[in-house]
């Protein structure tokens, strides 16, 4: 790569630091990572969804073995800053998420999001206590790199039943104590909520586009105080969107129109520069 990691770092950090809001797409392969890079952005991430569906599989149904060869993936397709979503870090225990903080950095990502969900439905986020507990210890891991990791502290208390801004605000505010560079809480109702939670944090705040009546534009994101947006599954699905229409087309009505609106192979092969 002509990009060293620790330049990657330092422009993922740059980028952060502003001025204004960007947007950090998500691709799940890497033909999709070459693309965006192609198209213009500035800094990629994985998700968690995404890169399970490359392996036929739910989200969080990868290793966290798999979840870093596919992160590497991403890392080695272009010369762009890539952080990863790595759930809950792939264990419990916060000297868990410490070595997957570690390791993530070993495959060549300069950034992750650890969030506070446990995946088990009857118990579905960390105790206050603990999730603080993990963000600190990866944050521990992230400060001992030799090159500038951000970590992203990931707060999903308003994805699940009994939803509270107030207790997403608390968290978000204690991992934000514990060492985490970034943060992010899923499901943000509306944009008087988005205000709310940037107001109540000083650090770099992410908005996760991808839900359906929850969702808007950059600018109105910008004027709310969001600092990085990210697209989580949606262009994954848009493009599964894409072939579904065309194969229907095709096996229903026996019809090609959509070959008129696509893209050409070379229109591709120029932005992946191949």
């Amino acid at each position: 790569m002509s990009v060293t990691q620790k330049e990657k770092a330092d422009r993922f950090r740059a980028l952060h630091e502003g001025p204004g809001t960007f947007v950090i797409p998500n691709p799940w392969d890497i033909p999709s990572a070459r693309i965006l890079a192609g198209l213009g952005f500035q800094a990629l991430a994985t998700s968690s969804a995404a890169s399970a569906a490359t392996f036929g599989r739910r989200d969080g149904g990868l290793t966290r073995d798999d979840a870093l060869a596919h992160a590497r993936l991403i890392v080695d397709a272009t010369d762009l800053p890539v952080s990863a979503d790595l759930e809950k870090g792939f264990g419990d225990g916060p000297e868990v998420v410490a070595e997957t903080v570690r390791l993530a950095a070993e495959v060549g990502l300069v950034g992750c999001t650890i969030e506070d969900a446990t995946g088990n439905p009857e118990h579905p986020l960390y105790d206050f206590r603990l999730a603080v507990e993990r963000i600190a210890a990866a944050a521990e891991a992230a400060r001992a790199l030799p090159f500038p990791f951000l970590l992203t502290a990931r707060a999903h208390n308003l994805l699940y039943a009994h939803a509270s801004l107030d207790e997403t605000i608390r968290r978000l505010q204690a991992f934000e104590k514990a060492g985490a560079d970034v943060l992010f809480a899923p499901g943000l109702p509306d944009l008087a909520a988005v205000r709310t939670v940037c107001t109540a944090v000083s650090k770099p705040f992410n908005f996760m586009v991808g839900i359906k009546g929850k969702s808007f534009s950059v600018a109105e994101l910008a004027a709310a105080g969001v600092r990085r947006i990210s697209l989580a599954t949606s262009l994954y699905r848009a493009a599964m969107t894409g072939l579904l229409e065309a194969a229907r087309e095709v096996k229903d009505a026996g019809q090609f129109s959509f070959v008129e609106r696509s893209a050409t192979t070379g229109d591709l092969n120029k932005l992946m520069r191949v």
